[in-house]
């Protein structure tokens, strides 16, 4: 393999990395929405075809609603920013010395002091845009985002779908074969591995536990799943 194909699998690996994160949320929410639909299904008895029918309806709705939620805040966050940025940019034209002073201030309160703190302030308003860039994260607590909106919704819709569509599996197949095995068991066994192994991914994520965060991701879809199955068997007792 030469060193272009490398430097290539490498780019795109590094890619699937930056998004992992709205993999991970999106997949997460997938499995439980999904489970949860087909918990609840099968608590008010309902026949595998109607459960079909409810968990491809919710797997295709909240996975679209989802992901242009996901599209909508990153553009939100990322226009917020430019536009705090454009004013910080007219401030530093315009008012330069109430600029100037907040950004000693904020290096004061980190500890400098004297002619080093003066050094600092002038290394800093001596540049524009790094001038901007430290008011933007010191001052207003603000990160430029630099994933693409359009690349985090699409995220988010690849993994509600893929892993939201492991719960229906055993259903579909049994739909189409039917056979006499216990649908709901296998499909809490493959939607179990799912949350292990999407609580595997989060714990790469957010740089924790893997265990911990296996339990968690297992817990919520499993109380997900017993509220939903009870809320069935409830409402199925009421209206029958």
């Amino acid at each position: 393999m030469n060193e272009s194909v490398i430097h290539q699998e490498s780019k795109y690996f590094k890619k699937l990395q930056e998004y992992l994160g709205e993999f991970v949320y999106g997949g997460i929410d997938g499995a439980v929405t999904t489970f949860a639909v087909v918990a609840g299904g099968f608590g008010a008895d309902l026949d595998s075809g109607i459960i079909i029918i409810l968990g491809f309806a919710n797997l295709l709705a909240d996975g679209f609603s989802m992901s242009v939620g996901a599209y909508l805040s990153s553009k939100s966050n990322q226009e917020n920013y430019k536009k705090h940025e454009a004013i910080e940019y007219w401030e530093i034209e315009n008012l330069p010395d109430v600029e100037r002073q907040e950004i000693k201030e904020i290096y004061e309160a980190k500890g400098f002091e004297g002619e080093l703190l003066e050094k600092v302030v002038d290394q800093i308003t001596s540049n524009k845009d790094l001038w901007v860039a430290e008011m933007m994260k010191d001052e207003l607590n603000l990160m430029e985002e630099s994933k693409s909106p359009f690349k985090i919704g699409l995220a988010t819709f690849i993994s509600f779908i893929l892993v939201g569509f492991i719960p229906l599996l055993v259903y579909l197949w049994t739909f189409f074969n039917p056979s006499s095995i216990n649908t709901f068991f296998w499909t809490s066994i493959l939607t179990g591995i799912a949350f292990i192994i999407v609580g595997w991914l989060k714990s790469i994520v957010n740089q924790t536990s893997s265990i911990k965060s296996i339990l968690e991701t297992l817990a919520l879809g499993v109380l997900a799943a017993v509220v939903a199955y009870y809320v069935g068997d409830i409402l199925e007792k009421f209206f029958t």
